[in-house]
């Protein structure tokens, strides 16, 4: 004789595993959104709160409840944020320069194709060039980074829905004249971005990439920040039913960590991490979201030193990409006035150098063949010396002279998650398995 009791439990678990499996089978995160602080390490962290808050103080993306470790390495060893962002967002490791493909020159899809093929609504920021290397992993590919028609075009034939940062001048006529056909509002001001209502935005808020956040007011610039663009972009593809997929960019930290620039890190830090709560708060109050913040590389080995001099660098209050454009010229091109160095770090940066240290960092400033350097270049020159003076932990000018990339560094970088299978970040991972657990999240 049948046990009743018995059958009918074991149907009841039977039921209860299936529909569990059914669950899992059919479980994924409805919108993604990937933070990325380009540069961004533990030391620039740690600078910034530090900077901000004081020794015991904490950023919000800190507070996030899940974090991990990522390594960062691509095929030529120290990345480069082209070969960083495609690992990040393909699942492949490739050389450094190349976008979204592999060593051997085959195109691969990003977590952002795949999330285009499932009906989401997708977007990029940047407050670099909206088709730099970061972005355009996400969007694009290329053989070559410098491929600055080939990636614009791609990201707009892809029909990412919305596009904000910096390069207007690398989008042709033709260019935009599609963009138009397929639906894009064109807009070039915070204001225009605030008052857009369509649900496909392409943002060019600068020729090249976005001005420094302290460097705005002196510029009149009219750019939105990273947490502006980051609001605008959450509030316009929220809508899409499907879900969405964005990937955030606060790129000039890199830029800043180049240049050994301390107040650049920790203003550009802020202001991304202020974007990264806006996004944590929506997805809280939202649900079925995973929110993940994450550097591509570390830039620049940043360092809290004991001896830090906090208040001299806190009255610093522009660049010194800005520096180096206040400069006067020789008549003849190769270098500066001495003068006019020494009044620019005292005037900019209260550094008083010695007529031998300005012919010195005159020297550095100059190419092999005499002329100047671009103006960014001098910058990190600038940058340099600053944080020399103010015993800022960071690589040397001359280590930065012998690297590839500028300064980056085979620093692992943290990780901090929150929301649906923020869990699986939990771990320490390479910037190859960052991308696959995106696409696991989304139901890959």
């Amino acid at each position: 004789m049948f046990n009743k009791r018995k059958i009918a439990l074991t149907l009841a678990l039977v039921l209860t595993l299936s529909l569990a499996f059914t669950a899992g089978a059919q479980a994924e995160v409805k919108n993604v959104i990937v933070m990325i602080g380009d540069g961004l390490g533990m030391g620039q962290i740690d600078m910034a709160r530090y900077f901000d808050q004081g020794k015991d103080g904490k950023l919000e993306l800190m507070k996030l409840p899940n974090n991990g470790i990522m390594m960062t390495s691509s095929v030529d060893g120290v990345t480069d944020s082209a070969a960083a962002g495609s690992a990040m967002a393909t699942g492949y490791k490739t050389k450094n320069g190349m976008v979204a493909m592999t060593p051997e020159g085959k195109e691969v899809d990003s977590v952002l194709d795949y999330a285009k093929d499932q009906g989401k609504a997708t977007g990029i920021i940047s407050s670099n060039k909206v088709h730099d290397a970061t972005p355009a992993a996400f969007a694009a590919s290329a053989k070559d980074r410098g491929m600055d028609a080939d990636l614009t075009s791609d990201i707009i034939n892809n029909e990412v829905d919305v596009v904000l940062g910096g390069g207007g001048d690398d989008f042709s006529e033709e260019l935009m004249n599609k963009a138009k056909e397929k639906g894009y509002d064109h807009v070039t001001t915070e204001k225009e971005l605030a008052n857009s209502d369509s649900e496909k935005i392409l943002g060019l808020f600068n020729e090249s990439y976005m001005n420094y956040i302290l460097d705005r007011d002196d510029v009149n610039s009219q750019e939105p920040t990273v947490y502006e663009m980051t609001k605008k972009a959450i509030n316009v593809l929220s809508k899409d039913k499907d879900g969405f997929f964005l990937m955030s960019e606060g790129a000039r930290i890199d830029h800043a960590a180049h240049a050994a620039d301390v107040p650049g890190v920790v203003a550009e830090t802020l202001d991304f991490d202020k974007a990264v709560k806006y996004a944590v708060d929506w997805a809280k109050e939202n649900g079925d979201t995973l929110v993940v913040v994450v550097a591509d590389h570390e830039t620049m080995g940043f360092s809290v030193t004991e001896p830090i001099d906090k208040k001299g660098l806190k009255s610093i209050e522009v660049s010194p990409e800005y520096m180096a454009s206040k400069m006067i010229k020789n008549d003849n091109g190769k270098g500066f006035l001495i003068g006019s160095i020494q009044d620019v770090f005292k005037e900019y940066a209260g550094v008083e150098l010695t007529k031998e240290e300005a012919k010195e960092f005159n020297q550095s400033a100059l190419q092999d063949d005499g002329s100047l350097k671009y103006g960014y270049l001098i910058g990190w020159e600038i940058g340099s010396v600053i944080a020399k003076k103010h015993n800022v932990g960071v690589l040397s000018s001359d280590i930065r002279a012998k690297s590839s990339t500028g300064g980056h560094t085979l620093n692992s970088v943290p990780i901090f998650a929150y929301g649906e299978e923020s869990e699986e970040f939990n771990d320490v991972i390479q910037n190859t398995e960052f991308a696959e657990i995106l696409f696991k999240a989304l139901g890959k």
